[in-house]
Formats: structure tokens, sequence, C-alpha cells
């Protein structure tokens, strides 16, 4: 995986925004979290606010002495525990002792279930705690009943008055004069009878209390508390996310996708112009970055392949006009041959016409470079065939052999060998390689064919002194020399075997023999299905 990620940007960009997407959805999941949590705080806070104002505003009206009866009889009747405690025996941070010094309940948790609240009573410094285990119809009950006990107490606007005082936004309170709707006749007998009567709301998550306040006037005995709804979560996100997550990571997979065949157009024109195909060009989409980059590309490779082809057409055109002067001094040559009887002078005349059939040679080699130069340069299409390898390499040690008497040229025994290629450029590219290898042998040459599943390979081995390390790469540069016993030639033939490699799609190195101890050079050729037209 981690070679896959760093062979390919675009997976490497895809994979660093797929732990962007996940890192946001990861956020957003905690901050709907942490909003809920915020809810459901307020939520109970809300909630809670109205019995609390109740309690402390009653414990507020008793005298100092009877508190604590009051705060064990009213315990025992709500099941939960009341207590006075002050600010300085709690183990509070600065905001909830603000919160408690500006009036607001604090509602702490308790277990997994309960809840601990603290309010500040009116006068004074005390504070009334309150430690709920779980919430039970009987502490509704007994909630509901201690607010209509401490109603009846007053009558007219007075009771309205305390009953503002302990209403809050989540607990609607509200006293008529008729009897409550919706109830059906035995939870009337029921509420009728100093009962509270309960009634859920299920459509609704809400529930809604009913009670008569004791010894009322007709006119506010009716009271009812609620409706209290449940608290709602928020929707569930979870799935709207990933639905979202997946949307997003789709359409920035479309568009990496297409950054990523973009460049890897721009790679496949580099990789051909790097191979010879200067022709080759970039399709040019829109005028963005990687536009202007394909339009710079096409201008870089127009301006190589122009000064290329300038190259190689002057390097023709000199090895053109060299031919005039060569053939004139050949025939002055072989005129003075035939009108002196010197042997001296026919001796010297031999070496210079030996000097110029080299130079007719190194002429040659030279038009033969410009012609590939040229027709790469060009983008000339090769037309190939199917050729037999061992055939050919046959040929070209029949044509080599009476060059080098003292050499012994072999072709290793195997099976036939057939690759789709140029035949008289292949055959060019074989001869030049076996030529130079005659040229430094000490004994013996060896071609090597071996067929592939997808190329086909053919070496060429001597016995001489081998290419050292470091000018292994030099070598088929033009007109390259080596220091060592390897110079010699033209410096035109490696290059040229590289060309026709290059044109082939294939390619040629050079390394150290193993079995004759020389130098080895090889010859790898792609398999082609079919021949271009």
């Amino acid at each position: 995986m981690r070679r896959t990620l760093a062979d390919s940007s675009f997976l490497r960009i895809y994979a660093l925004l797929a732990v962007a997407l996940l890192l946001t959805f990861g956020v957003t999941l905690l901050g709907l979290a942490m909003v809920d949590q915020v809810r459901r705080e307020h939520y109970r806070e809300q909630l809670v606010e109205p019995p609390m104002r109740l309690l402390t505003a009653w414990i507020d009206s008793l005298p100092d002495a009877k508190r604590e009866a009051w705060l064990a009889s009213r315990a025992e009747q709500l099941d939960m525990t009341l207590r006075r405690v002050t600010l300085d025996d709690l183990s509070l941070n600065y905001f909830s002792r603000s919160r408690l010094e500006r009036g607001r309940v604090l509602v702490l948790p308790r277990g997994a279930h309960g809840w601990r609240l603290l309010r500040r009573l009116p006068r004074g410094e005390n504070l009334l705690e309150v430690d709920v285990m779980s919430l039970s119809e009987r502490q509704l009950r007994g909630l509901a009943e201690l607010l209509a006990e401490w109603l009846a107490q007053t009558t007219g606007e007075t009771r309205r008055a305390r009953l503002e005082r302990v209403a809050g936004d989540s607990m609607p309170l509200q006293l008529s004069e008729s009897p409550p709707e919706g109830l059906d006749a035995r939870q009337l007998a029921r509420l009728a009878a100093g009962e509270v009567v309960i009634r859920l709301r299920p459509g609704r998550w809400s529930m809604a209390m009913y009670c008569l306040l004791p010894g009322s006037a007709p006119q506010t005995r009716w009271l009812t508390i609620g409706p209290l709804q449940a608290f709602e979560p928020l929707p569930a996100a979870l799935p709207l996310l990933v639905l979202l997550l997946g949307v997003l990571a789709a359409i920035i997979y479309l568009i990496m996708r297409r950054l990523e065949a973009r460049m890897a157009r721009l790679e496949l024109a580099a990789t051909r112009i790097a191979g010879g195909r200067l022709d080759t060009r970039v399709k040019v989409e829109s005028g963005d970055f990687l536009g202007r980059l394909g339009m710079a590309f096409n201008g870089m490779a127009a301006q190589v392949q122009s000064l290329l082809r300038a190259q190689q057409d002057m390097i023709r055109a000199v090895s053109h006009e060299l031919r005039t002067p060569v053939a004139r001094i050949r025939f002055a040559v072989q005129m003075v041959e035939d009108m002196t009887d010197d042997p001296a002078i026919r001796r010297q005349l031999e070496g210079v016409d030996g000097d110029i059939t080299e130079l007719d040679e190194l002429i040659d080699e030279m038009l033969s470079y410009a012609r590939l130069g040229s027709e790469t340069a060009n983008g000339a299409e090769l037309e190939t065939s199917p050729v037999d390898c061992r055939a050919m390499a046959e040929r070209v040690i029949e044509a080599l052999r009476p060059l080098h008497r003292t050499i012994r040229i072999e072709l290793e025994a195997g099976p036939d060998v057939e690759v789709q290629a140029e035949p008289r450029y292949l055959q060019r590219a074989l001869q030049n390689l076996v030529a130079n290898a005659c040229r430094h042998a000490r004994s013996r040459v060896v071609i090597r064919l071996q067929s592939e599943p997808q190329r086909v390979r053919l070496e060429v081995e001597d016995d001489g002194p081998g290419i050292p390390v470091a000018a292994r790469s030099e070598v088929f540069k033009p007109f390259a020399r080596l220091d060592d016993s390897r110079s010699g030639g033209y410096g035109l033939g490696l290059s040229i075997v590289q060309k026709v490699m290059a044109w082939h799609g294939g390619s040629v190195m050079v390394d150290a023999s193993a079995t004759l101890g020389g130098a080895r050079f090889t010859l790898l050729l792609p398999r082609r299905n079919a021949t271009p037209a």
C-alpha cells in the first residue's frame, strides 16, 4: 500500500482529502454530541427550576426553628433528600458559584441516573440541596400535591402571584374554574376525591398533571401542571452525514481522477519524447494551469524538434558535400598510381587510398546517423515485418567473419526467435555491436538469442578488456572515445544502435560478461502483435 501511494500522486492527494473528510466528519459528530449535551442540560435545568423555586420560597417563608422539621417531612413525602448547606461546604468551580449567586438552579449528575440540585435561598447564605436518585410517579404526585398545598394557603391575586413566581417555560402552570378537558368520568371522580391525575400524551411525547386545590373557592380550584414536554434529542444525523461524506468523496474522486488522467497524458508525452518521438504533442483541453503547462510542453517539444532537425540537416548536407571532394581525391590517387611504378610511391598511395576508404565509411556512418535522427525528429512511422533473428545473426556473422579472421564469432544454439521489427535497421544495429565486439575481443565473440513473454533479448559478448562502469553511459554518445583499449572506430556505431532501438521502442544496455569476462551488449525489443500500416 505504501508503494502504491508513493507511485501515484492521485492516490496520495485523494487519501489526504479522504482523511480530511473523515476528520471533518468526526468533528461534526463531536459538535453535534456537544450541542445535544448542552440542550439536555438546559432541559434539565428548566425542568427542575419550578420545583426548586417552590421549595426555596416555602422554606424562606418559614421560621428558622421549623425549617429542619419541614425538610424532613417533605423529604419523606417526595422520596428525596432535602437539606440546607452553605456555599463553603461545597467544592464548586467559579462558574457554578456564579450561577448560584445569580439565583439559578445548578444541576449536577449523581451516579448513572441521579441528580444533585442546588439553589440559593432568597434570604441568607444557605443553599437548598436536593438529591434525586430517580424520577418516579410518587415524586411527581408529591410535587403536584406540594404545589397545590402551597397555593391553597392564599386566595385571589396573591395565589396567582405565587403561581407566576414558580412557573417556568418548560413547566406551564394554570388555574381554572372548570374541570380540565379530555378526562373521563373515572378520572374526574379521582380528582374530586383529592387525587393527582397524570395524563400521558404518547403522540406528543408529553405529560400533564391535574389536581384539585384543597378548600379552594370554585373559581380557582383546578390546577393544571404541564404539559411537560419530553426531551427531544437532535435528529439522527449520522445517516445524513454518511451520505454527505459519500457524495463529497465521489465528487472529489471524479475531480482528482480527471486531473490524474491529464497528468498521465503529460507523463506519456514526456516518455515518448524522451524515447525519440519528437512529433508527440499534448492535447490542450482548457486554459487552466494544466492547459498552460500542456501548451508550454508542446512549445518545448516543437523547439527541440526544430533544433534537432536543423542539426540533422546540417550533418546530412555536410556528409553529402564531402563525397564529391573525396571522390576526386580517390580518382586523382588512382591516376597517379597508374602513372608510376616506384614501389615507395605506390605504398604511400595505398596508405592514402586506405584513409580515403575510412573517410567514406565515416561519411556513411554520419549519413546513417543523420537519417535516423531526421526520421525520429519528423515522426516517421516505423514499417515493421517479422524478422527471423537467428537467420539475421547468421548473415551478420557471414559478413564480418572475412574481416576478422583471428576472431571466432559464434551463435549460441537455441530455438528460433522471431520479432516484429524493421529488418534493415535491426540488422544494422546487431552488425554494429558484433563489429564493435570483434574490434576489442581477444579471440572470441558470442551472439545469444532469448525469447521472453513480453520481449526479445539479443546479447553480444566478447572476451576483451570490458568497459569500466563509469564509462558505460558514455559509449552511446556520438563520437565518444574511451581512453582505454576499447577506443577505436568512428564513435557513431553505438549511437546508431541506440537510435535504432529507441525507434523500435526498445533499449540497449551494456554490462560485464559473466562467461567471457569482457563486455556484454544487450538489445531489448518489445513484442509487437501487428505490423503498423
